[in-house]
């Protein structure tokens, strides 16, 4: 399906944080597509900055403008932006959604789990965590963990700009000696210890510890989990960066099996291989976590924010949201 090119008010006007709570929700499966091509538009149109384009786009990477006009869907940024760490439970405050659900932020992330264990799902491959496991996340990743009532920890988002050396790829990493563990612990308090001082140079000191970390990274990469490249857990990967990149289009699992070269059938059955899941559920479920930010984080009318996730209306969409959450996107965003 092709693309959608907004061209509305700046989302800007909308902008105001509104934190509040949410129940658990129950599954409920999305619009089916409509029948359309899937336009290959430059990778750069939904990562454009944050603005809602005003003029129709330009002539180039889209090769269906012969039609009616078109919006281009602008993807708000899902982190704060900027250095900070934040308690693993925290991270779960407003409702379990907001780690359990399939989500990306624009830096990367890493977790320290130093208590408790769970399971993590990245780029579609679901493993077991526990203590003492450290998982670095790459920006725009799509994740989901579960956050147990006994799971502690440290989430540290390495901010925008930083040109770190960072992996290019996940790792999960199960660190079992005493010596790393105290080293990852140590840097990361040196790090909140700086972002918390108002002494010279705090914020220079606190990027030199985060090259530190990166170091750290580097020396126990080749002790990461491996993960595994066999035809299943490979096309799980590449469904899940398709995902990341094309939900807001509109499209449905028998597109993105479409472009991956196999049935819609078999793309579910591989996912529910390797992370337990089907298909549609992944996708879903990454478009509802946008759903409830957009209705919590933005002043976005729900027709709006429908229109931007690609349901093909805002009644369709209200159903659907309300099936998996239990309230009324309106419901939703009034409730304290």
């Amino acid at each position: 399906m092709t693309a959608k090119i907004f061209s509305a008010k700046p989302l800007s006007l909308y902008a105001d944080r509104m934190p509040k709570a949410e129940p658990a929700a129950a599954p409920l499966p999305v619009a089916p597509a409509k029948p359309a091509t899937r336009e290959k538009a430059a990778p750069t149109a939904a990562k454009a900055a944050p603005k809602v384009v005003a003029k129709p786009a330009p002539k180039a990477g889209v090769q269906a403008a012969k039609a009616a006009p078109r919006r281009a869907v602008t993807a708000l940024p899902s982190g704060e932006g900027g250095l900070r760490l934040v308690p693993i439970q925290r991270l779960a405050q407003g409702g379990r959604w907001r780690v359990e659900a399939m989500r990306s932020y624009a830096d990367p992330v890493l977790y320290w789990f130093t208590r408790g264990q769970g399971r993590i799902t990245v780029g579609g491959i679901t493993r077991g965590y526990g203590a003492h496991n450290a998982i670095f996340i790459p920006a725009g990743a799509m994740h989901g963990f579960e956050a147990g009532p006994q799971s502690y920890g440290t989430a540290l988002f390495f901010g925008r700009g930083e040109d770190l050396g960072l992996p290019r790829e996940p790792l999960h990493l199960r660190i079992r000696d005493a010596i790393p563990q105290a080293e990852l612990s140590g840097i990361l308090d040196h790090i909140q210890r700086e972002i918390d001082a108002a002494r010279p140079g705090h914020d220079r000191a606190a990027r030199h510890y985060l090259g530190l970390l990166s170091v750290w990274l580097e020396r126990h990469a080749g002790a990461a989990e491996a993960g595994r490249s066999d035809a299943y857990h490979r096309l799980a990967r590449r469904y899940s960066e398709l995902l990341e990149h094309g939900y807001r289009s509109g499209q449905g699992v028998a597109g993105y099996a479409r472009e991956l070269g196999v049935t819609p059938t078999h793309l579910t059955r591989v996912c529910k291989k390797t992370c337990g899941r089907s298909a549609s559920d992944l996708l879903h479920d990454r478009l509802i976590f946008e759903a409830r930010r957009l209705l919590l984080e933005t002043r976005l009318p729900v027709a709006r924010v429908s229109e931007e996730l690609g349901f093909t209306s805002p009644a369709y969409f209200t159903r659907a949201f309300q099936k998996r959450t239990g309230r009324t996107p309106s419901a939703f965003r009034k409730a304290p």
